[in-house]
């Protein structure tokens, strides 16, 4: 059977050609709706019935095979940001930037639920010299949750590191607040300075590039400009990053909207630095992250 076909006889979903000629699954089911490229196994759009939408997109991205798409929920896999030990790597890793095997898609309640798959290819061998095997699996329901299951198949440890870098639609970034990360150490990029969250919530009021460490709780977007609360539910992470470009950085990024910002905010489930993921030989890992709109 044609690939467009299986997916078609799901019920719930089809395969369409998306921006730049790169191939998409629709979702439509009776939860929600949403897409989802094949190139970094990319979830562009989720948007549960009744809801405004749920992810972020940016107008300006850029759908090409070597580049990544800008918003949605990026993969970062194998590394976070630059690679320590080779600045021409590709930035957050090949995953989100590599073509993914479909496995499947099938209703599971009045939602959806796809799984694609990642093995070693030429530009992950190129950087990163292991052998493993990747699954992502993402429901589309009432909720928005996505699983990446990542194995050692190969005879010797490595460490990775991983995010799944959630953009979220907000009203205006200035006038939401987040809540979850108080009392929590993290690594300001923006001064470079280690710090330790207050007690009050989170305001965004620059260009804001925090990683949180050693955390495990749950996020809360409280946006008063769309009425609405998202959270952000996370397991198999001990890191948060949370991340806005603000007015300059906007305008350095090619594939970003200079006036964008203000509708955005990065709440990423990530394993980074210190809590980098080891694994032996046939061990794996699952990093899973639940994004919910109240």
């Amino acid at each position: 059977m044609a690939l467009k076909d299986e997916i078609a006889a799901s019920g719930v979903a089809k395969l369409e050609a998306g921006s730049g000629g790169l191939e998409k699954i629709v979702i439509d089911a009776p939860a929600a709706r949403g897409e989802m490229y094949l190139h970094g196994a990319h979830v562009t759009s989720f948007t549960p019935r009744g809801q405004k939408p749920v992810i972020f997109l940016s107008k300006d991205s850029l759908y090409q095979p070597d580049k990544p798409i800008r918003g949605g929920v990026p993969i970062c896999f194998p590394w976070f940001g630059p690679k320590a030990d080779d600045r021409a790597a590709p930035m957050h890793g090949v995953a989100r930037i590599s073509p993914w095997k479909f496995e499947s898609i099938e209703r599971v309640g009045d939602g959806a639920r796809a799984v694609l798959s990642l093995v070693p290819n030429e530009v992950s061998r190129k950087y990163w010299p292991h052998e493993f095997a990747a699954r992502f699996i993402v429901t589309f329901g009432a909720t928005l949750e996505m699983s990446l299951l990542v194995q050692n198949t190969g005879r010797s440890h490595f460490t990775y590191q991983e995010a799944l870098h959630s953009y979220l639609t907000v009203g205006d970034v200035r006038k939401i607040t987040l809540t979850g990360l108080e009392r929590t150490k993290y690594l300001d990029k923006v001064i470079k300075e280690t710090k330790v969250e207050g007690d009050a919530p989170i305001r965004i009021t620059g260009e804001t590039d925090r990683v949180y460490l050693g955390t495990t709780a749950s996020c809360v977007v409280d946006d008063p400009g769309l009425r609405r609360e998202l959270s952000v539910e996370k397991s198999g992470s001990n890191v948060t990053v949370v991340w806005n470009p603000w007015i300059d950085r906007s305008k350095a990024l090619a594939d970003f909207g200079d006036q964008e910002w203000p509708g955005m905010l990065c709440v990423e489930t990530a394993n980074t630095a210190d809590f980098a993921i080891q694994l032996a030989p046939g061990e794996s890992h699952t990093i899973r992250a639940i994004v919910r709109v109240d």
